[in-house]
């Protein structure tokens, strides 16, 4: 037997094997091999560096962040755990606490304070990126932060969170950055170096358990790619059966019936689209099972699990539904029974307890909860899910199926990304488990395997900044740094980096074009003037023909007599013709010949003149948008300038306080007082109309208003907000949406007391949905309460207490 190895024999024997002792002490715990990038980005980080880490869904990119807390521990350093949603912050909670115990362990999610002073700690982005600002004690002491979910900086809405947070961190702090598999790692890489020091950039684009895909062609499934090819080119069966339908003429299709699956026969020029039950039975018998379903619409989810139980299709054993019955009473026995029937309890339990789930954003938070667990437990084997599944939340699957390939916008119907294909592929395959993991994509008529192999093969794509400063934003940096340091600190962030490297680009472009038109000027150059000057009257002529030409058909269409400007513009051209024929160059014999290169060089000059313009664009965007915020705080009194510098205000204190899209709007009420005389359910109903956002298939028709002083009182904001939209298109800053009254009538009615069931018939609104822009209500309500001890910081209180109630308490606090 090997004699046990004493610590100073320990550290030599790793050092010989060129691994760092903490490493060694780190394999110990997890007891599984390393992979390869796994290993180089521990090692980077035991040796004091930053990592990034781009790495495909279920790769085991959180090992290095764990390794991170090891290496904390045993330092004895505090650790901050970040992640983008709660969900995925509960869940790292409970697998660290576990492992380290709830004394060593805290969470931090805004709505849930754990052991706040713990070592290790858990929290949203958004936690850390408020702590930074209030300097909080929590900072000190702190040796590593790891940002789970990193390229979340590309969100439009919460991505500049993640820079605030790496902009403002000291330099001493080790920054682990863990992302999907994006094309451009080394830039943002390169960035994470400039600004934070020694930065490793690990890229693996291996994953962990291989992924076969695969198209439903009518009741059989076809590889799309090649087997034999290790070049991933598109199966050219595949490609010969989707040509040799496309060329066949449609008829309807024959009904009947093909063995036990229930496949309708197939017929020329149209291939039968199975049913979910149908794959549902394909997917079980190829043991394909568990299976996620993506379809893009909250509705099509409800609809397969509906069609699912229409069917009589049983995944279940006997024995499963007694677990079943009882992990869903366990997670929901604290709701009422009246909130129960309200939320399609029952209906819920008895499709969970046939093996089928839906999940997604309208679901109740608790329901999510119960469909994780049980699909992770296997005792639920098919989950149809929105993409928002793909989002991080452990929810391995045997098989992933797409059943299209485009999504509602909003707008219209548009492709999904292959970084959108990549996430929601990337659930396929469940490390430990499955040996491979498969994709189904469902033919249509509309997808080509061309297209369709194309986007399954890129499995990066680029990670572009969202940054953009804001105005609590900038009072706060202001309060922080000062404005001289703000635009500095502005100016080192990743949408200013993205933009100054485009901008390298750009420049090159123009050394270029300058060097072609140097040439073109030399070739067009005339013995008896200038002919650059000759060639620019002869252009300005020929625009404002073209002009004249234009304006001319335009009266016509109209059936109007020229107007004075059109005289005005021909008297302008008889001038320059005058000049052009009297100019030395109009005699030369050349004149053709050199109006050829004047053309060319006039063509290129604009080129490059609008290439300079969107330089001058790109060049220091950051900073000066933080320059026109900050004219319009000190317009506003947010900001004054004091001995040469800014300091903010006292009501600029209250607006640092204030986060969210509409952080001024709420500063400006509360300072102009408008909310400051109403009561509890009138400053409920006026929050959610300031966090309330319609969905783009909403109805549009003008909603209903709260009894009272509402309407008067939303109607002040909505003059504030006309002040704001003013000022800032003087400012030449964006502008924001409008309030929206659409959901005031029910958070008023919910905040008086009325029932569940009522408020959500009358919304027409899924539970989670409620439940979601409640808690967004109550995050607006306890801003506006810390602002300054008054009435209405009591008022907002009592909002909060009286929205807090029944179902939303129980999410709240779940």
């Amino acid at each position: 037997m090997e004699q046990e190895l004493t610590p100073a024999e320990r550290f030599a024997k790793a050092k010989k094997n060129k691994a760092h002792p903490s490493l060694e002490s780190f394999r110990n715990i997890i007891k599984f091999p390393l992979d390869d990038f796994q290993e180089k980005a521990c090692q980077a980080l035991a040796e004091g560096q930053g990592v990034l880490v781009a790495a495909p869904t279920g790769a085991g990119k959180t090992i290095v962040g764990e390794f991170a807390i090891h290496l904390a521990v045993e330092k004895e350093l505090k650790v901050f755990y970040t992640t983008p949603i709660k969900a995925l912050s509960n869940q790292k909670y409970a697998e660290l606490k576990s492992r380290y115990g709830s004394d060593r362990v805290g969470l931090l999610t805004g709505d849930t304070n754990i052991n706040s002073d713990a070592q290790i700690l858990v929290m949203t982005t958004e936690v850390l990126r408020n702590m930074i600002y209030a300097n909080s004690n929590s900072l000190i002491s702190l040796g590593y932060v790891v940002m789970d979910e990193v390229h979340y900086l590309a969100d439009r809405f919460r991505g500049a969170v993640w820079e605030e947070v790496i902009l403002h961190l000291p330099k001493d702090v080790k920054v682990v950055s863990l992302s999907a598999t994006v094309s451009n790692a080394e830039e943002f890489g390169a960035w994470l170096d400039e600004v934070q020091g020694g930065t490793t950039v690990i890229v693996s684009e291996v994953r962990p358990v291989p992924l076969n895909q695969h198209v439903l062609f009518g009741d059989e499934l076809i590889p799309l790619f090649d087997d034999s090819d290790k070049e991933l080119r598109v199966n050219v069966d595949l490609v010969q059966r989707h040509a040799n339908k496309m060329r066949q003429p449609v008829n309807k299709p024959i009904r009947g019936r093909r063995g036990h699956t229930g496949f309708p026969e197939r017929n020329m020029g149209r291939i039968y689209k199975a049913s979910k039950p149908e794959i549902i039975e394909l997917l079980d018998e190829a043991d394909l099972l568990p299976a996620i379903f993506f379809i893009f619409s909250r509705a099509g989810c409800e609809a397969a699990v509906q069609s699912v139980l229409a069917s009589g299709i049983r995944l279940t054993k006997p024995e499963d539904k007694q677990i079943i019955r009882r992990v869903a009473e366990e997670k929901c026995g604290s709701i009422a029974d009246e909130d129960l029937a309200a939320l399609g309890y029952f209906e819920w339990l008895s499709a969970l307890e046939r093996g089928v789930a839906a999940h997604h954003a309208g679901l109740l938070p608790a329901f999510k909860e119960v469909v994780e667990e049980l699909f992770l437990r296997k005792l639920v084997k098919v989950v149809f899910a929105t993409e928002t599944l793909a989002l991080g939340i452990n929810m391995p699957a045997r098989t992933v199926v797409l059943d299209r390939l485009d999504k509602f916008n909003g707008e219209g119907r548009v492709q999904i990304t292959p970084g959108e294909y990549t996430q929601l592929t990337g659930r396929a395959g469940r490390r430990g488990i499955d040996v491979e993991g498969h994709s189904v994509i469902q033919w249509a008529a509309n997808l080509d395997p061309t297209y369709v192999a194309g986007l399954a093969s890129k499995r990066t794509y680029p990670l572009i900044s969202s940054f953009r400063p804001t105005f609590n934003m900038a009072v706060n940096l202001i309060e922080a740094f000062g404005q001289r340091r703000s635009r500095e600190v502005l100016e080192t962030s990743f949408a200013q980096f993205q933009a100054d490297r485009s901008v390298v680009g750009l420049a090159r472009g123009i050394r270029e074009k300058q060097a072609s038109l140097d040439g073109y000027e030399e070739s067009m150059k005339c013995h008896v003037g200038d002919f650059r000057q000759y060639a620019t009257l002869r252009r300005q002529v020929s625009d404002l023909e073209r002009e004249i030409a234009q304006s001319g058909r335009q009266a016509r269409r109209n059936d109007l007599r020229q107007t004075k400007g059109m005289r005005q513009l021909e008297i302008r051209v008889t001038n320059l013709k005058r000049e052009l024929r009297s100019h030395p160059c109009h005699a030369c014999p050349d004149r053709e010949a050199h109006s050829r290169w004047g053309e060319r060089w006039y063509k290129l000059e604009r080129e490059t003149a609008a290439i300079i313009k969107q330089i001058e664009s790109r060049t220091n965007q950051v900073a000066k948008t933080f320059d026109r915020l900050t004219e319009v705080l000190i317009d506003l009194e947010y900001v004054s300038e004091v001995s040469g510098d800014l300091e903010i205000t006292e009501s600029g204190q209250k607006l640092a306080k204030i986060y969210g899209e509409r952080d001024l709007l709420v500063a400006e009420c509360i300072g102009r007082r408008v909310w400051h005389h109403v009561d509890a359910q009138t400053l409920a109903a006026i929050a959610a109309s300031l966090v309330y956002e319609a969905r783009r298939d909403d109805d549009g028709l003008a909603p209903k208003m709260p009894k009272g002083e509402f309407v008067a009182v939303f109607n002040e904001t909505l003059e504030v907000w006309d002040d704001l939209q003013a000022l800032a298109k003087a400012h030449n800053l964006p502008l924001s949406s409008e309030p929206d009254s659409a959901m005031a009538l029910q958070m008023h009615r919910w905040a008086t007391g009325s029932r569940l069931d009522t408020v959500l018939k009358q919304t027409g609104m899924l539970a989670g949905d409620f439940i979601r822009w409640c808690k967004q209500t109550i995050d607006l309500l306890e801003q506006i309460s810390k602002v300054n001890p008054d009435e209405l910081s009591a008022t907002a209180q009592s909002s909060i207490d009286q929205i807090k109630r029944g179902i939303v308490a129980y999410s709240y606090y779940a």
